[in-house]
């Protein structure tokens, strides 16, 4: 028996083994990166550089103009109305 070591204290620290271990840090870890990614892209942070969101009429637009919907001359003037 080795002293200051109780019933199931072995090298474990008592966390039950290796099953426990092969769920739970694997998913502690995944849950890290995915915070870490959640952080750096928070708009609060900064948005690292991230270009400003555009429009979604422009991109409706721009979709129309190439699937040939609209003529150029239709697309720059609800282009300019659109951007102001």
């Amino acid at each position: 028996m080795m002293w200051g070591y109780g019933h199931d204290w072995g090298m474990m620290g008592g966390w039950g083994g290796g099953a426990f271990n092969m769920i739970i840090w694997p998913l502690v870890l995944v849950a890290l990166i995915i915070g870490v990614i959640w952080f750096v892209r928070s708009p609060s942070y900064g948005g690292g550089g991230r270009l400003p969101r555009r429009s979604s009429g422009l991109d409706i637009l721009e979709e129309r103009y190439a699937r040939g919907e609209i003529n150029r001359e239709e697309f720059l003037q609800k282009k300019q109305e659109i951007s102001g």
